[in-house]
């Protein structure tokens, strides 16, 4: 049984540039139509699949916190109705942007047990941040966070980003340094992407998009693994360094390759062996659940036992304890050894994987060309 829930609120302020999220900018949305036939779908997914007692719930976007008071009540009142029982040591994230945490919706977020805030700041440059396309200034970093703090909330993490056009090795230690300062207990750090259906796509094609060569994001990369551990956070992952006893748990269900219900239009979600992925367009969404009363499928399909073991190595390797031979045993009823025989040996051989007497997990080089290592448990 599932007991991690991911919710997706599609509504954006703005799009920025990099982004190829399925978001919307939110002037013109009917966002209580989407709340609306939000609580249907949970009604039905429970109904089809009654949850166990939830242990993280993440709401994802878009910008969740572009609703209002009364539209956040409305949606975590739902939540609750649909969810009603939660581990006592509950994870309940919230993305959020700075500028768009005013006191009222803290207030409103807090009181329906909102205990964790996950902060979309990216830079800590304005110039860099207006050449991405964020419409948050620093101060509004520090107003937002401050004021988060006020109502009570101590678990906050930022998002940095690396490899971003005109961004240099400075810039990204002066980041480091001013979020260090904020004394948070988690930090995700990731690499820029360019992707299709972007500006900075289009910028890519026209060879318009100064970013930095490979070299140098390698080398920001590396500097904030430094910078990370000399502060004292534990990489527990390629992209996420945590204060001890701070490590995101609902990601973690993700990377342990566990159940979790995915809401809200593009969600994914993972049940009983059965992956799906929602429709995307707002409208759509709504219709396929107001007007014809159905789940918002645009994908469903079944997990192989062998595609199983693979993302039980792809997505656990991720972590930086890696994936143990008895985990796997567990699982499986073999043994890991024999069945990635061969793929463990050759990465063992090449640098990118640490074997011991319990598992297996990636060397520092194998935490650079990570995507290598997972490569190599991808059925052909």
């Amino acid at each position: 049984m599932a007991e991690a829930v991911y919710i997706h609120i599609p509504f954006c302020t703005n799009k920025c540039y990099y982004c190829d999220f399925n978001s919307y900018v939110l002037e013109g949305q009917p966002v209580m139509e989407y709340l609306k036939a939000l609580e249907l779908e949970m009604e039905k997914t429970v109904k089809n699949n009654p949850p166990a007692q939830i242990k993280s719930i993440f709401i994802g976007g878009g910008t969740p916190t572009v609703l209002t008071p009364k539209e956040m009540e409305y949606f975590f009142t739902s939540i609750h109705k649909y969810f009603p029982q939660w581990d006592s040591h509950i994870e309940f994230t919230m993305e959020a942007n700075p500028g768009t945490v005013e006191k009222d919706k803290l207030k409103v977020m807090k009181e329906y047990g909102v205990n964790r805030l996950s902060m979309g700041v990216q830079a800590f440059q304005d110039k860099l941040l207006s050449y991405i396309g964020r419409i948050h200034t620093v101060e509004e970093v520090y107003q937002s966070i401050e004021a988060a703090q006020r109502i009570g909330f101590e678990n906050i993490s930022i998002d940095l980003m690396i490899g971003l056009p005109n961004q240099t090795e400075e810039m990204l230690k002066e980041s480091l340094q001013k979020a260090f300062q904020l004394q948070l207990p988690h930090f995700s750090v990731y690499s820029l992407k360019i992707e299709q259906n972007t500006l900075f796509h289009t910028l890519y094609e026209k060879k318009a998009l100064a970013l930095p060569t490979e070299d140098a994001e390698l080398q920001m990369y590396l500097i904030t693994m430094e910078e990370m551990l000399a502060k004292g956070y534990n990489q527990y992952e390629i992209s996420n360094f945590a204060k001890e006893g701070y490590e995101s748990k609902h990601n973690i269900t993700y990377w342990e390759n566990e159940d979790y219900y995915g809401l809200g239009a593009g969600a994914h979600g993972y049940i009983n062996n059965r992956r799906h992925e929602n429709i995307k367009g707002i409208k759509p969404y709504i219709d396929r659940l107001l007007k014809e009363k159905t789940l918002p499928r645009a994908n469903q399909f079944d997990i192989s036992i062998e595609e199983k073991k693979e993302d039980m190595l792809m997505l656990g390797l991720r972590m930086l304890d890696g994936v143990t031979f008895k985990q796997y045993q567990q699982l499986f009823k073999e043994d890991m050894q024999v069945t990635f025989g061969t793929q463990i040996r050759k990465l063992v051989q090449a640098g990118l994987l640490i074997e011991d007497e319990t598992g297996i997990r990636l060397s520092k080089q194998g935490i650079i060309y990570g995507n290598e290592v997972f490569a190599e448990f991808i059925s052909l």
